[in-house]
């Protein structure tokens, strides 16, 4: 048996090793502690302190805009108290809905297709940045922006799902119509990312969307609209439960297709789970239309370094709409060179037979030209022009040579070259052109967009063109595809796209330096891919947010002379993969099973980009 003393040793060495044990574990934890707050950068910590405090100053300034309602029920309560309310002294009508002159937060402008006949008058697809910062295309997020200053809520703008003074109608001073604009939203950068880091919370921020209501269409067979006026409509998001979502962020994809017209209606995000809608036909092309909505993403999912998890795309509407001809009056011809970006009519002028399109013609929202090669090279002679940008630049380079500039022997060209051509009906006409791939600095690898500007043997070789006696006079530049796989999330995004504006604003500030003409910059934004890669990394929620991010840092650096919406241009044709191999649209056509298992494809879209992209060039 042992001694009493013996036991008490055994106890007291037992308890010491206990407590050096715990002092271990507790020196463990905090030296883990240290490691995980030392990882986090003053930028992250200031992101989510400045997040916190705007929805704190949101909430305190636009508690009007919440929704009051708590169910569907009491939503649907509120909406039918609504249906008859009046405007101007006379009863509203239920659909076709008209509005005032308030102007719009955000544009979409629409995309078209027709079979009339060469009409128009030659006028430029671009803004120029003048002296206000107006921009063709609108904001990221489901093509929205939250205007803190807007006064506005579910109830009080609702109209049996109109919504009322948001959109320019039939405003014009001759009383012609208006057609959407929009402007490029001040600090859009640390918007979006106040509003992708804002916290939850309310169980009604923390749910998803699974449903929508729209009570101005939904349950009607065929609704009735007046073309050429605007028309928005208001729509609410609704999770599984059918309770409200009162969070944004969701990406909803629109399409209005009839039989010569093909658009993207704008979706605007009021921040509070709450949409609206805008649709716009023009009254040339009145008649029968599907307006079908998709939910791609719910609340910014599409920004994950990951987004396939996340993929929600459901087709939550399809609507038959009728557009019938009324009194509007059609707004002249004019040049897409204004501040105020006026769409206005919507076929170019040239040969329509310059199109691969089996009849129909793609056409942007402003009037445009079709170039002849004659007509392209008066206005290329003697010009240099520099791309930088990813492998869709290489598509649209070589249509515009085979198709365009007449010189179909040229069957490609490589990601980097620097190249003078030469008109084969006279040699004294020449166009060099430069072309710098940027998904990497390594022009055989991919997935470094912006990043690419990290190496300084990529840099210098940027530089080495401008800094000879003589300069590109345009540059056309854009980046996306291979930034969305590059950068884990938006905020680090944001930073590589903020070096890249202040490498390009330091190239620029040496050539200004030196007394030669600056170059004009064209930002043309990435398309937006299409079919499978819908889910991808580079899907078009994410595509969208970082074009608008980008052009946001070029314009703040005073960079930006027009912008090329690419994105927009390509969405009406990206539910599918006819057009495009998921992240082209101009790959050279070939007898041989393309992606979706039909023969052939489509690049028609691609040979609409590239007289875009004249119009822009030869718009000085």
């Amino acid at each position: 048996m042992p001694e009493k003393g013996d036991s008490q040793s055994w106890i007291f060495h037992r308890s010491n090793f206990v407590l050096q044990w715990r002092l271990h574990v507790l020196a463990a934890f905090v030296f883990l502690g240290m490691v995980i707050i030392g990882s986090i950068d003053g930028g992250t910590i200031r992101s989510i302190v400045e997040s916190r405090r705007s929805t704190k100053q949101y909430l305190t300034k636009k508690t009007h805009t919440q929704h009051p309602f708590t169910n569907l029920t009491q939503q649907q309560e509120i909406l039918r108290n609504f249906s008859a309310i009046t405007k101007n002294g006379t009863t509203s009508t239920p659909l076709a809905q008209e509005s005032n002159d308030k102007k719009p937060l955000t544009q979409n402008p629409l995309m078209n297709l027709t079979r009339q006949q060469e009409t128009l008058q030659n006028f430029s697809t671009v803004t120029k940045n003048g002296t206000t910062d107006t921009y063709t295309r609108v904001p990221p997020s489901s093509n929205m922006v939250l205007n803190n200053n807007e006064n506005v809520s579910f109830a009080q703008n609702y109209s049996d799902g109109v919504l009322e003074n948001l959109v320019s109608g039939r405003n014009g001073s001759d009383g012609s119509v208006k057609w959407l604009s929009t402007e490029l939203e001040p600090n859009l950068t640390e918007n979006l990312l106040s509003r992708w880091l804002a916290p939850g919370g309310e169980p009604c921020r923390e749910s998803r969307t699974v449903e929508i209501v729209i009570p101005g269409l939904d349950g009607k067979d065929l609704i009735e609209l007046t073309a050429g006026d605007s028309h928005e409509f208001r729509f609410q998001a609704l999770d599984e439960s059918k309770n409200l979502v009162c969070s944004g962020g969701d990406y909803f994809e629109t399409d209005l297709s009839g039989e010569a017209w093909k658009s993207r209606p704008l979706v605007r995000d009021f921040g509070n789970g709450s949409y609206s809608i805008l649709l716009q036909v023009h009254p040339d092309f009145a008649g029968d239309y599907n307006l079908t909505l998709i939910l791609l993403y719910r609340h910014f999912l599409g920004l994950k370094f990951s987004p396939w998890r996340f993929v929600f795309d459901k087709q939550l509407r399809k609507f038959r709409i009728k557009f019938v001809k009324g009194g509007t009056r059609l707004p002249k011809i004019g040049t897409c060179e204004k501040s105020d970006f006026n769409r206005d009519l919507w076929l170019g002028s040239g040969s329509l037979g310059m199109l691969e399109s089996n009849g129909w013609v793609y056409s942007s929202h402003c009037s445009f030209r079709l170039f002849s090669a004659d007509s392209a090279w008066n206005c290329l002679k003697n010009r240099w022009v520099f791309f930088w940008g990813d492998s869709n630049h290489v598509d649209t380079i070589r249509n515009t040579l085979n198709f365009v500039l007449d010189l179909p022997q040229i069957s490609s060209v490589p990601r980097r070259f620097d190249l003078n051509f030469s008109n084969p009906k006279d040699a004294s006409q020449t166009v060099r052109i430069t072309s710098i791939f940027n998904g990497h600095w390594n022009e055989t690898m991919n997935y470094e967009g912006f990043n690419s500007l990290m190496d300084e043997g990529f840099r210098s070789l940027l530089k080495k063109y401008f800094s000879e006696d003589t300069v590109p006079d345009t540059i056309i530049m854009n980046s996306g595809l291979h930034d969305g796989v590059h950068w884990r999330n938006l905020r680090a995004y944001s930073e590589g796209a903020g070096f890249a504006a202040s490498f390009w604003k330091e190239v620029m500030d040496s050539v200004r330096q030196r007394g030669l003409a600056v170059p004009r910059i064209f930002y043309r934004t990435t398309i937006a891919t299409g079919g499978y890669a819908k889910s991808l990394a580079f899907n078009p929620n994410k595509m969208e947010a970082f074009n608008w991010v980008a052009l946001d840092k070029f314009r703040r650096a005073g960079l930006v002379s027009g912008v090329i919406d690419n994105f927009d241009m390509t969405f009406p044709w990206h539910f599918d993969n006819r057009c495009n191999d998921g992240v082209h649209y101009g790959r050279p056509l070939a007898k041989m099973k393309w992606r979706d298992g039909e023969i052939g494809h489509q690049y028609f879209v691609d040979f609409m980009l590239a007289h875009v992209l004249l119009n822009a060039l030869c718009s000085r």
